[in-house]
C-alpha cells in the first residue's frame, strides 16, 4: 500500500473480513495516517461503524447495509461507494446518496466470476452516462484496456491486480491519471 501510495494512487480500500473490529479498527486507523500522509482517500470495505470510528470512508457491497441507511445514521461527510453490477443498483445506489458507484465486472476477471457474466463496455457506458454520480470501472482492468473503460465513461477504474502486478506503479497511475 505504501508503494501505490507514493506512486500517487488516489484512494485505497481495506477489504478484510476475518478480522474481528477492533483489529479492523486499529489496521484502518494505521492506514487512514498513512493515506493522509499521501493526500490520499481511504474507504473500509462493509464496515461502516468502524469506517466512522476511524474517519474513513465506507464501501459498500450487495451484502452490506443500504446506502440510504448509512446516510441516515452516520456522520453526513463520510465517503460512500457503492459496488454495483446492473443498471438498477447503480441507480439505486445514487438515489440512496451514494458519492460514487463501482460498476463491473467490466472484463472478464477470475476475481469476479461469482457475479456472473462480464457486464461490458456498452453496459459501462449506459450506468456513466445515466448517472450523475461518478461511475468507476472495475473487473478485469489491465494496462491493455483501461482506456476503453474511460472511454465508455468511466470517470476512473478500480482493481487489484493491474496495480499488484505492476512493475512500474509510478508510471502506471500517472498514465491512468494523464488518460482521464
Amino acid at each position: 500500500m505504501d508503494r501505490a501510495l507514493a506512486a500517487g494512487v488516489d484512494m485505497v480500500q481495506i477489504r478484510e473480513r476475518d478480522l474481528d473490529a477492533r483489529d479492523v479498527l486499529i489496521l484502518t486507523e494505521a492506514v487512514a495516517e498513512t493515506a493522509h500522509r499521501h493526500s490520499a482517500g481511504l474507504l473500509l470495505n462493509d464496515r461502516v461503524d468502524v469506517a466512522a470510528a476511524a474517519g474513513a470512508g465506507v464501501h459498500l457491497t450487495t451484502r452490506s447495509l443500504p446506502v440510504e441507511l448509512v446516510r441516515r445514521a452516520f456522520p453526513p461527510g463520510m465517503l460512500v461507494g457503492v459496488s454495483t453490477h446492473t443498471f438498477e443498483e447503480a441507480a439505486a445506489a445514487q438515489r440512496g446518496g451514494a458519492d460514487f458507484v463501482v460498476f463491473g465486472p467490466v472484463f472478464e476477471t477470475v476475481s469476479k466470476r461469482e457475479y456472473g457474466e462480464p457486464v461490458g463496455l456498452k453496459a459501462l457506458g449506459q450506468v456513466a452516462t445515466h448517472l450523475a454520480i461518478p461511475v468507476l470501472a472495475l473487473g478485469g482492468i489491465k494496462e491493455s484496456n483501461f482506456r476503453e473503460a474511460l472511454d465508455a465513461g468511466a470517470a476512473g477504474v478500480a482493481g487489484i491486480s493491474m496495480f499488484a502486478e505492476s512493475h512500474d506503479l509510478g508510471y502506471l497511475v500517472a498514465m491512468l491519471k494523464g488518460a482521464g
